[in-house]
């Protein structure tokens, strides 16, 4: 490395601090003014060279930088610099080089947006990247032709091309030597811009005789340090005669066109003029040979005979705002003027703003608070002034609102509760308006998600619900299916469902019934029996998965429906009477029609299935009696006659109404007779004819002990119900004073069979009368004593029941 090379290097170390420690000083004071941040640093600089601390330059916390996604924000600034988000520096990411972004222009800025979130703030930074000398002037041709004639007079000037150096300030091009000859000396011009240019100046007549072409070079200095050069050759060529040069009648022209200027619209007319006369003073028109002309040279075109310049293309304000075009005017003997053309571009409104959604939220859950950011958009206008001014609305009925952040940064927040069950997502509509005339607007639509939060629970249709099940059913089965709905989604939505029993009876419901937690499918646990339960009253409880979760209840009331499967039971005769047979003493002289017993049975069943009938089966011959087949009442059907026989033997079939109908017998013998002793001879005769077994006689005395018994037990009951008749109830009638058949109370109270067990109790009144009830079906839950079976006031006892039993056909009456 040279020393030279080794200063400059010092040089501009101690420039970057410089300009460094002036930018923090003007960072702080317009950051403490106006919010925002500037930092200057020269171009060239080395990547992931240290630009300063941004993060306390803006007063944030640097161990909150990645919590709060701190971040650079800008189309262009981003490739040049980034952020350690560790310490809170800002680096250069990439080479600047200043001529490559803004040219010739005096100042220079890269401006980006620094965001930070929670809460959301927008910081505005601006670096100015400063020149450096780090190009050389050039000249556009290597080589320069010059023409000049021979009789040229001395002082005559010669226009050069100058030098172009992408520097600016001190750094462009400042002086131009000239080599060593006898003939020219190099004069500086500068123009009314304040620009210059190089001419020569002829010092000493030429002779084209003795030299035609004379060779120079011109080297380009600029003012940096250290000072760069470039140099090209001049050939001048000596000509003859034509000794006047075209001169434009101004040195530079200043013109304003519209962007939206047609194609092949004429701009200007420029003009020079020549004293010479004839061909010398033909004047050809062309734009100078330059790097910036050969761009501009596709943009517009010159007459190269009228001087009028015209557009060959569309001109954008946002692509360039000013031409500086060097035009050229040549006569026909090779003299050459220059002029400047400045073209300067007015802004149009024809760009409609741009809406960029920097940062989005989405899902949010239902219940997020009003106020809730969940975007940040960007609105950008190319244009400028009021074409560049941009409004912005939501133009959709959404619970949203924008609000401004800074310049251009808006954000769009939340102004009520949100329902996902009533509007699961939002299509936000953006409408961004310029100020222009007329204006031009953007619509930019953001979709926003809205998650579910449990916040239903789950619904039955309706709050109570019926089945109806016949007994007998397969364990196991289905027997209804119950469902709730919740209008949430996903796991808040998952329905659980469980089962608790409203009954007042000790067993668990679980030992009855079972249901699926996910389908609310209910199954019968065992078979049922409509003679225990007739119905279950379960409570059905959904509940759903979210947290916390949430449930409801409904009522499910299962029916259960009678079959046919108990046959009747006959409690009075006893069937059950250990073998002997069972006798009714008929008085002789009772009257046609008259009551001498009757069969009383009973069907666990209910409904059609316990309607009874009675009826006299296996009769050899007729018999004197007739048996009611809606009572079982049996009563003298005619008189009886001295040759009747005494003894009568018949067997009583009762049957059910069931589909098949079940049906039980029971054997009664009929002995007729005014008394005993009077039927005893007959009988033992009748007796010893019928019957030749060796104990007869045995059988015999049994069976008139026992009539005697039942006798005397019927006369009492008859006392005992004369003297109780006043207490009787009116809802049972008076009962008749006629003699009951003879019957043992005990044996009714300790009846158990089937479907019936204990402590069912049955309340059995014989009645004369067979439009008087004497069954009544009573609760398991009340104990009835032997006592109140016959002749009992049961005013008292069981009328809620009965009128329950009535309407769902669970009272069989007689």
């Amino acid at each position: 490395m040279t020393t030279e090379m080794r200063n400059q290097d010092s040089q501009k170390c101690k420039g970057i601090i410089w300009q460094v420690i002036f930018s923090f000083l003007f960072s702080f004071l317009c950051h403490s003014v106006s919010g925002q941040l500037r930092y200057s640093i020269l171009e060239e600089m080395r990547k992931d060279s240290v630009i300063g601390n941004i993060a306390n330059d803006l007063g944030l916390d640097i161990k909150q930088l990645s919590l709060r996604r701190f971040r650079i924000v800008s189309r262009v600034s981003e490739k040049y610099f980034y952020v350690n988000l560790g310490n809170g520096n800002l680096y250069i990411k990439n080479r600047i080089d200043r001529e490559t972004l803004c040219g010739r222009e005096p100042t220079c800025f890269l401006t980006f947006d620094a965001v930070v979130e929670n809460p959301l703030n927008v910081y505005t930074v601006h670096i100015e990247i400063q020149d450096i000398n780090d190009n050389a002037p050039t000249f556009f041709h290597n080589t320069v032709a010059l023409e000049i004639i021979e009789t040229s007079s001395l002082g005559t000037h010669l226009i050069l091309q100058t030098a172009e150096d992408p520097d600016i300030g001190i750094n462009s091009v400042q002086t131009y030597k000239l080599s060593d000859n006898q003939h020219f000396i190099l004069s500086e011009k500068t123009r009314s811009d304040g620009s210059k240019y190089p001419e020569l100046v002829l010092e000493k007549p030429l002779d084209r005789e003795t030299q035609n072409i004379h060779e120079l070079i011109l080297t380009a200095l600029d003012g940096g340090n250290p000072k760069k050069s470039g140099t090209a050759l001049i050939k001048i060529a000596i000509a003859d005669v034509n000794d006047n040069f075209p001169i434009f009648a101004q040195d530079v022209y200043k013109v304003s066109i519209s962007e939206n200027t047609p194609i092949n619209f004429t701009v200007l007319h420029v003009k020079a003029t020549d004293q010479d006369e004839g061909s010398n003073a033909l004047i050809t028109y062309s734009f100078a040979k330059t790097s910036e002309n050969a761009h501009y040279n596709s943009m517009f075109h010159i007459h190269p005979t009228n001087g009028e310049i015209t557009t060959n293309e569309n001109v954008d304000f946002e692509a360039a705002r000013m031409y500086e075009i060097s035009v050229e005017a040549k006569d026909s003997g090779g003299l050459v003027a220059q002029s400047k053309v400045l073209i300067e571009i007015t802004d149009e409104n024809d760009n409609a703003p741009e809406i960029y959604v920097t940062s989005l939220s989405t899902p949010i859950p239902e219940d997020s608070a009003s106020g809730t950011v969940i975007a940040l958009i960007e609105v950008h206008d190319q244009d400028s002034g009021a074409n560049g001014e941009v409004d912005c609305q939501i133009i959709d009925k959404a619970p949203f609102q924008l609000i401004l952040s800074s310049n251009r940064y808006f954000r769009i927040v939340t102004t009520s509760a949100l329902d996902r069950e009533k509007e699961s997502s939002y299509n936000i509509s953006i409408l961004a308006t310029d100020r222009g005339s007329p204006p031009l607007s953007t619509k930019k639509t953001i979709r926003l998600e809205i998650s579910d939060v449990n916040d239903n629970p789950p619904v039955f249709m309706k709050s109570t619900f019926l089945a109806y099940v016949q007994e007998n059913n397969l364990p196991g089965s289905s027997i209804y299916s119950i469902q709730a709905s919740d209008i949430d989604i996903g796991i808040n939505a998952k329905v659980i469902y469980s089962i608790s029993s409203l009954n007042t009876e000790d067993s668990p419901v679980s030992s009855f019934l079972s249901i699926n937690i996910e389908t609310g499918v209910v199954y019968a646990q065992r078979s049922f029996d409509y003679e225990q339960h007739k119905e279950f009253v379960i409570q059905v409880a959904a509940k759903d998965c979210g947290s916390p979760s949430m449930s409801s209840n409904a009522t499910l009331v299962i029916h259960i429906m009678d079959q046919n499967d108990n046959a009747p039971t006959i409690l009075y005769p006893s069937p059950d009477n250990g073998g002997l047979a069972f006798f009714e003493l008929v008085p002789f002289s009772s009257e046609q029609g008259s009551l001498i017993s009757k069969v009383v049975a009973v069907d666990a069943d209910s409904g059609h299935n316990a309607w009874l009938s009675y009826h006299f089966i296996h009769v050899s011959e007729p018999l004197p009696f007739s048996i009611s087949q809606q009572t079982g009442e049996i009563r003298i059907s005619r008189v009886f006659q001295e040759k009747d026989i005494l003894r009568h033997k018949a067997v009583v079939l009762v049957k059910d109404n069931g589909l098949p109908s079940l049906s039980a017998t029971v054997t009664l013998s009929f002995i007729v007779a005014d008394n005993f002793q009077q039927a005893s001879p007959k009988l033992n005769n009748q007796l010893t004819e019928e019957d030749s077994p060796p104990n007869l006689q045995m059988y015999l005395v049994i069976a008139l002990a026992l009539i005697s018994f039942l006798f005397i037990l019927s006369v009492m009951l008859v006392i005992i119900s004369k003297c109780k008749e006043t207490k009787l109830s009116t809802a049972l009638g008076p009962l008749s004073t006629n003699l009951y058949s003879p019957v043992d109370p005990r044996i009714l109270s300790q009846y158990s069979n089937g479907t019936l067990p204990l402590p069912y109790s049955y309340n059995v009144c014989v009645a004369l009368d067979s439009t008087e009830s004497d069954f009544t079906f009573l609760k398991p839950s009340q104990k009835v004593p032997v006592d109140n079976l016959i002749d009992a006031d049961d005013s008292g006892l069981g009328n809620e029941s009965l009128k329950d039993n009535l309407d769902t056909n669970n009272q069989v009456s007689y």
